[in-house]
């Protein structure tokens, strides 16, 4: 029996690809970590529309001091400024919920922690504030990783509030 489940999730792992993170029931934010301390990297997150909702997950691992940094919860414009160094041209340009904005939010908590990994997430998690071009569920994620250029991508998530902060 041992053998056909071994291969029942090979086969399973071997379907869905890079959408696995874990076949031993570790977590999302257990695998960072063990990948974070590995390799010695230190974390931390610049938030919006998620209200610290990734450090509260990064930080409920038991060691979690052992990379974890911190971060900055910045949910108006006027905190991405103050505390991230976001340029006011860039806000009025392309809107808080933007690839450059993102970006800029990657550099500035970047910056202010000098961790190696970081994040910035900013967007529309609703029930109202969207857009015709940037409707409800749209999601803007910044990853900087060291050896590697930053990624920035926007994302539409489905679902309801508590659904769209989760999903990013």
């Amino acid at each position: 029996a041992t053998g056909v489940l071994e291969r029942a999730r090979a086969q399973l792992v071997e379907a869905l690809g890079r959408s696995v993170f874990s076949t031993d029931g570790r977590s999302l934010p257990q695998v960072v970590g063990d990948l974070l301390r590995e390799r010695k990297l230190t974390f931390a997150a610049a938030e919006s529309c998620t209200g610290g909702l990734v450090l509260q997950r990064m930080t409920d691992i038991p060691g979690s001091s052992d990379y974890v940094k911190g971060g900055v919860v910045a949910y108006s414009n006027e905190l991405k400024m103050q505390l991230l160094g976001v340029d006011a041209a860039l806000l009025k340009a392309h809107g808080a919920v933007s690839e450059p904005v993102a970006a800029a939010m990657v550099d500035g908590i970047r910056e202010r922690t000098g961790a190696g990994v970081c994040v910035s997430i900013t967007g529309i998690a609703g029930p109202g504030g969207g857009s015709e071009t940037k409707p409800v569920g749209t999601v803007v994620i910044g990853v900087l990783v060291p050896g590697r250029p930053l990624s920035v991508r926007t994302y539409l998530f489905p679902g309801n509030r508590e659904m769209v902060r989760l999903q990013s």
